[in-house]
């Protein structure tokens, strides 16, 4: 008789780590489906179903690589976990007592399972620890900083109740975060209005109330625009205001030139439209999310759009009021204590960090970092030579533009480590490859979720890795042996468990029912009235001279008119799909079969102009040039006609990827000096201001 069971996890296809069901029958995942005791209700999306195709995928690391010719050669000797965290603790080691332990620098994902790499660095005694947010949530996160003192990651939004919902730079139902999306599709259902902001009509923007197509890079302007209706028609809530804000005085004064008459001419938006929004918005108050975006490194002024969409919010009662944004709960909050921290195993170093946060960059959060300055320090060597590098589960060859300077600055190390479940650009240009065990195949820390019911929750185990692969904390543990970190070295994972869940009142058996512990059976809601939010002032910043102090940026920057493309050039953009996570899934065998290749999103008219026909393949050149690969034309009128779009993640080169291999574009690569264009208030790369060319392939009949 076969032996079946089912076992609650956290997927690991995506940054969400949504909470899994997995069935097993005789050591096999039989199926992989949504927790059926989550919120959730039991939904997944297509990329963590492929977590089954991922664990039985044979193109993918088996077992340690050590690097036999050059850098990027594709040279590997096999090793044994043994010889390769040897090699890899001893040369991290050398570079310790040669250069200090400052030179040893982290990148990863960062996310709720991140804490025993902290612990990790610390007990190196390195301050260097980066995430990828750079490339990603950087500038969103420093508004919402800038605005109520709290990072993006402690503030929820409560869709459920929300009466009108406005997405900015937050494709929502493409880039998927099941639970967000099946929430705001309940909203929608109860008639809660959707207006969606985008350069193209995505699949969000087609469950739209309204659908306002914006020229790229004019978002700050729109937002401008609606602020001065809210405040120059009294549409905005004066006692909200008064009670919970402060600035409001200097932002009148800062937006009374900026009209909707003015944000037509440089967003293309009716004037009509703008005043009519903002009319909307008022009559839903303070039901109201203005939503701050997610991937918001995108223009030279990406910082104040995401600041201004808190502002809109706040002016419009909707931070800390049901249906709005608000700060959600921890263990703390609900009179239950956290989770004891691995990273305070060990003291933070006090040596400054090498990217100059927390020192040239006062106002940056130091648990988010700046990488593509820490790679600028790597090939200075200033303030101090950075010598070693691991890349955990993170590909900022990928992830990062203009790949190339990349690799000049990782020229300068003498360890290049990178751990991960697939091959990636920087996995084949390391020195090392420690793999990861895919997500069905390995344990991790447990992890606290703040929220309206914080929890705890785990990942486990459900099969043994098909390959020489190695869970998180058996590669830390491994590396923390040899480097005399005793202290994060565990013999079981439930051991780990155990130190975490010390003095909490939950056992690690209290997980088998449901793969998490709720808290406290009652939602716990912020109070307004007593909500202290964590600024200088105690209040929500609509101007801050502590922020333009800290940060050399006035809160209220003018805004600066984006340039038109050269004639014949469009603005690159680039975003998600429902099937993809970035470049790790494109050579998965069930994903790779559902979209094997990006395509090229332009309007008709310059179309017409190339004499380029729907379907052609087109050649895609950077403003130097330089080819980062083909792909077929997708013409819609939906599109924006300065600017072209493709899916993020394609154009691979790894002869070990056969499936990815040569297919679509790389739009990384076509982004040159890409590393030194950062937005000056909040600290991301300016991803979507380079221009390119097209160049049809095919010659039609």
């Amino acid at each position: 008789m076969s032996e079946q069971t089912t076992i609650y996890s956290v997927c690991g296809m995506c940054g969400v780590r949504c909470p899994v069901a997995v069935d097993v029958e005789d050591g096999e995942v039989r199926w992989v489906y949504g927790n059926p005791h989550s919120p959730l209700r039991g939904a997944l999306c297509a990329r963590g179903a492929a977590g089954i195709a991922l664990e039985n995928d044979d193109e993918r690391p088996r077992g340690p690589l050590l690097r036999g010719g050059a850098r990027g050669a594709g040279e590997w000797k096999t090793a044994s976990w043994d010889a390769a965290l040897d090699y890899v603790a001893e040369r991290l080691d050398a570079c310790r007592k040669t250069y200090g332990p400052e030179s040893v620098l982290w990148s990863d994902r960062e996310g709720p399972f991140a804490d025993l790499q902290r612990a990790f660095m610390r007990g190196l005694g390195s301050p260097n620890v980066c995430t990828h947010s750079v490339s990603c949530d950087l500038n969103i996160h420093h508004a919402a900083k800038a605005v109520t003192g709290f990072g993006r990651g402690a503030l929820i939004h409560d869709y459920e109740r929300c009466r009108h919902l406005v997405l900015q730079g937050r494709n929502l139902f493409e880039s998927i975060n099941v639970a967000e999306s099946g929430k705001v599709m309940e909203a929608l259902r109860k008639g809660c209005r959707l207006s969606v902001l985008d350069v193209r009509p995505t699949v969000t923007a087609a469950k739209a109330d309204d659908f306002y197509r914006v020229r790229p890079g004019t978002d700050y302007a729109f937002n401008l625009a609606v602020i001065h209706v809210l405040l120059r028609e009294n549409l905005y809530r004066r006692e909200y205001v008064a009670a919970h804000t402060r600035g409001v005085e200097a932002l009148a004064a800062f937006v009374r030139p900026c009209t909707p008459e003015w944000a037509e001419r440089e967003t293309g938006v009716s004037a009509a439209a703008l005043r009519e929004l903002a009319h909307r918005l008022a009559e839903a108050a303070p039901h109201v999310i203005w939503h701050p975006g997610w991937m918001t490194t995108r223009y030279d002024q990406s910082f104040q759009v995401s600041r201004t969409a808190f502002v809109i919010t706040a002016l419009l009662g909707g931070i800390g009021a049901e249906g709005g944004i608000v700060p959600g709960s921890g263990p703390a909050a609900v009179g239950r204590r956290g989770l004891r921290r691995l990273s305070a195993l060990y003291p933070a170093p006090e040596v400054r960090r090498a990217d100059g946060v927390g020192w040239e960059h006062k106002a940056f959060d130091p648990a988010k970092g700046l990488l593509h300055r820490a790679f600028a320090a790597m090939e200075s060597g200033t303030p101090y030579p950075l010598k070693a590098y691991i890349a955990w589960r993170h590909d900022p060859l990928q992830a990062l533009p203009d790949p190339e300077a990349v690799k000049r600055a990782f020229a300068h190390l003498d360890l290049l480590v990178s751990v991960t479940f697939s091959w990636s650009d920087t996995a084949w240009h390391s020195d090392v490859i420690l793999p990861l065990s895919p997500y069905l195949a390995r344990e991790s820390i447990i992890a606290a979720k703040s929220g309206f019911k914080p929890q705890f929750f785990v990942r486990r185990r459900a099969v043994q890795p098909r390959f020489d692969t190695r869970a998180d904390w058996e590669i830390i543990g491994g590396l923390a042996r040899r480097l005399g970190l005793d202290k994060l070295v565990f013999d079981k994972v439930e051991d780990l468990w155990n130190y975490q869940l010390e003095g909490t009142g939950v056992r690690s058996e209290d997980f088998d029912a449901k793969g998490f512990v709720e808290l406290t059976d009652t939602p716990c809601r912020p109070d307004l009235a007593s909500l202290v939010f964590l600024t200088p002032s105690g209040k929500i910043e609509l101007d801050s001279a502590a922020w333009e102090a800290a940060s050399g940026v006035p809160m209220l920057s003018p805004y600066v008119s984006p340039a038109h493309p050269p004639n014949g050039a469009f603005r690159l953009t680039f975003g998600r799909v429902g099937v993809h996570t970035q470049g790790h899934t494109v050579n998965n065998p069930l994903l790779a079969e559902q979209m094997p290749e990006n395509v090229i999103w332009l309007h008709p008219d310059p179309a017409r102009e190339l004499g380029i026909a729907a379907g052609d393949r087109v050649e895609v050149l950077d403003a130097l040039g330089r080819s980062a690969g083909t792909a077929r034309v997708h013409l819609t009128e939906g599109m924006h006609p300065e600017a072209v779009f493709m899916v993020h993640g394609f154009g691979h080169r790894l002869p070990c990827e056969s499936r990815a291999f040569g297919r679509g574009v790389a739009d990384q690569e076509l982004i040159p000096g890409g590393l030194e264009r950062q937005d000056p208030g909040g600290g991301g790369l300016a991803l979507q201001e380079a221009f390119v060319t097209l160049r049809n392939v095919e010659a039609r009949s």
